[in-house]
């Protein structure tokens, strides 16, 4: 063990443990931007500088290791200045419409402006002319990203996929696509663990909130709605609601005074994929011991888009071993379509299908030409719901 005074204040944690770790048995806050534990610790953001006897300059509390008889001040006058002139830095090349950003009200850097009482135009604006891509599930927007590097890290290690890198040098250093590539050239799989751990509003998913209001008050339009199971908790979690009161009838009740005429839930088309793959292996099993030893097993579920991209780009030998199956999604777009052709159901109106999900790779999945049922799209608008926190 390892003791040490921060702030005046004696603890002791075991040797090799951070400043910053041993600030948070103390429970004293020290701010953070790129810091990500076990994942992103570099110090890239220079936010959590702390003040040690003995040292010339600060140090990075969230990579710099304790060490017996140190002492440690976390928000002397000397350091709350250096937070303030690194985060000048930042604004400076940081787009400061917050009104126009995803973030706004949860975002780490308009939080850390706030409590250092950064606000006004007294930093030097350095924006870049660079126009932001649309096209793709994830958007990226230049003039919001900070470098903190946590995209490239998630993206890495806990993914395995590496799309996002540095790119440039000095002045000039930016993230970008691996390799010189656009984001829809990519082996991306637009899981959205990039937008999940963004700090900032550099990364958000393409947003068709617009245009599902437009077909909620077309008259001539019939709206139906399905709902992924994960979304009731992220409901819950964002307004701070009791698993009792964050029913599935209250969300019910909340999209049909929106105006959705039929609201759905996805575990009905996920009841389907289980008898469809059911039925799937059976078949094959049945052929395998029937002689047909070219059949491919074990069979690899396609209920998720991500997954399935994965296994294309990094797996191709294993392509023939995923479900031909949809998944629920698709599958309920699918049923959708089938019920209401009938001119009895749909009254003479067009039917916009609309589905709620967790995951950006479902905005990818409804434009795979697979998933469209006799050259048309099944589902048209996916609606992304996000936690609060990160």
């Amino acid at each position: 063990m390892v003791t040490l005074t921060i702030d005046g204040r004696t603890v002791s944690v075991p040797e090799g443990t951070t400043i910053l770790e041993a600030a948070q048995t103390l429970r004293i806050s020290i701010p953070t931007l790129c810091y990500l534990k076990d994942i992103n610790e570099i110090g890239a953001c220079r936010i959590c500088m702390v003040e040690v006897e003995g040292y010339a300059r600060l140090v990075p509390s969230c990579d710099s290791a304790v060490s017996e008889g140190m002492v440690v001040y976390t928000s002397s006058p000397r350091v709350r200045e250096a937070r303030r002139v690194n985060l000048r830095l930042l604004l400076s090349q940081h787009e400061t419409k917050c009104t126009k950003c995803t973030r706004s009200g949860n975002c780490k850097l308009q939080q850390l402006t706030n409590d250092y009482n950064l606000l006004g135009d007294h930093y030097i604006d350095d924006l870049k002319n660079i126009p932001t891509d649309y096209s793709n599930p994830v958007v990226r927007i230049e003039n919001r990203c900070v470098k903190c590097m946590r995209c490239i890290q998630v993206c890495e290690k806990i993914q395995g996929m590496g799309i996002w890198d540095l790119m440039g040098t000095g002045s000039h250093t930016t993230i970008g696509v691996g390799k010189y590539r656009t984001l829809g050239e990519s082996d991306c799989t637009f899981c959205g663990q990039c937008v999940v751990h963004c700090p900032v509003g550099g990364l958000q998913e393409h947003d068709d909130t617009g245009k599902v209001f437009d077909a909620l008050a077309d008259p001539n339009k019939i709206t139906v709605v399905q709902m992924a199971p994960a979304v009731r908790v992220a409901w819950a979690e964002y307004y701070h609601l009791t698993p009792e009161f964050a029913s599935a009838e209250r969300m019910v009740t909340a999209l049909k005074q929106m105006g959705f005429d039929y609201v759905f839930d996805t575990n009905f088309t996920a009841d389907l994929t289980i008898m469809e793959e059911g039925s799937e292996i059976l078949n094959r099993l049945t052929c395998y011991l029937n002689g047909d030893k070219s059949v491919r097993l074990p069979i690899l579920t396609s209920c998720c888009p991500a997954w399935v991209k994965y296994c294309e780009n990094k797996y191709p030998e294993f392509v023939p071993n995923l479900s031909t199956c949809r998944s629920p999604q698709q599958m309920f777009g699918a049923v959708v379509r089938e019920y209401y052709k009938d001119p009895e159901k749909n009254e003479g109106k067009k039917i916009v299908s609309v589905s709620i999900m967790p995951c950006t790779a479902k905005k990818e999945e409804i434009l795979r030409p697979e998933s469209y049922t006799n050259g048309k799209q099944d589902v048209d608008y996916v609606l992304t719901t996000r936690s609060e926190e990160h």
